[in-house]
């Protein structure tokens, strides 16, 4: 997101710290080791398990919407689309709602929407591990599930690209991620390290929550991800809120029907429990 001052615009992606309102389901962290089974182990489970969650999610159309605001002006900037398949099976997006933006005080960039499309609803696969160190933190309460905690850094950096820096809750029955709270790195600060930039021109990423949600009966889906903070601007502050949806999931392919003596036979829904605690709406 690009900070845009009077007379001259000022490149910046949002630095958002989490909402409280968020983190009332959690339980106190328990930092004793797993009974039963070691953190690598875990680990090794759970990225099997995000391995085969990716390959099925990319077979699911859905919905994305995201609300972007500066509240001390009214800015706002929303846009949906839809991800779909085409006739050819190729995946394309499709966008249904685009209104003029309002932003004044930043504006989009290109990796703001990179962000928003693979970083916040992150899913760390077992081709992804050797790039981060992730390190146990306990076991913690979210609502009714129960979860282990890891704090997950990257390695190494390369400025060309976009990486997680947070935590994540893996629910303790499915192995698979439920919550997952942090920010994407590497941000491009004055002064700071890694790639320079001048004054005025600081690109900055956010912190933010994104919670999944079980849709399809066997995986944990992002469904909602929050953030709310003030972006600290070498040339000024300005306070961002940002709500992003994910809906209407469904698989992509025909549509089976079981009959029986010329009668189709209805089938059960799937079962749908919340990832952590309930976010708020």
């Amino acid at each position: 997101m690009r900070h845009v001052k009077t007379l001259f615009p000022v490149l910046a992606l949002l630095l958002l710290s989490l909402p409280a309102a968020a983190q009332k389901g959690e339980g106190p962290l328990d930092p004793s080791q797993p009974t039963g089974i070691t953190p690598q182990e875990i680990i090794q489970r759970f990225a099997a398990k995000e391995t085969q969650f990716k390959e099925a999610r990319d077979n699911y159309t859905y919905r994305q919407s995201i609300r972007i605001e500066t509240p001390d002006d009214g800015g706002r900037f929303e846009q949906t689309w839809d991800v779909l398949f085409d006739d050819s099976g190729r995946r394309v997006e499709n966008v249904v709602f685009a209104p003029q933006s309002s932003l004044q005080l930043v504006s989009m960039s290109r990796e703001d929407f990179e962000d928003i499309r693979n970083v916040l609803p992150f899913v760390l696969t077992s081709a992804e591990i050797p790039l981060y160190d992730i390190s146990y933190v306990g076991h913690q309460a979210e609502d009714e599930l129960t979860t282990y905690v890891f704090d997950v850094r990257p390695r190494q950096i390369d400025p060309r690209k976009r990486y997680f820096d947070g935590r994540i809750w893996v629910d303790d029955h499915d192995f698979q991620i439920v919550k997952t709270k942090g920010r994407t790195v590497p941000e491009f600060r004055a002064g700071g390290p890694g790639k320079k930039v001048k004054a005025g021109q600081e690109n900055l990423f956010p912190a933010f929550t994104t919670w999944r949600e079980q849709i399809d009966g066997q995986y944990w889906f992002p469904t909602y991800t929050r953030a709310d903070d003030t972006l600290h601007f070498s040339t000024g502050d300005v306070r961002i809120r940002e709500t992003i949806k994910y809906t209407n999931y469904k698989h992509f392919g025909s549509k089976v029907r079981i009959t029986y003596e010329g009668q189709e036979i209805p089938t059960a829904p799937p079962s749908s429990k919340q990832g952590g605690q309930q976010p708020p709406k």
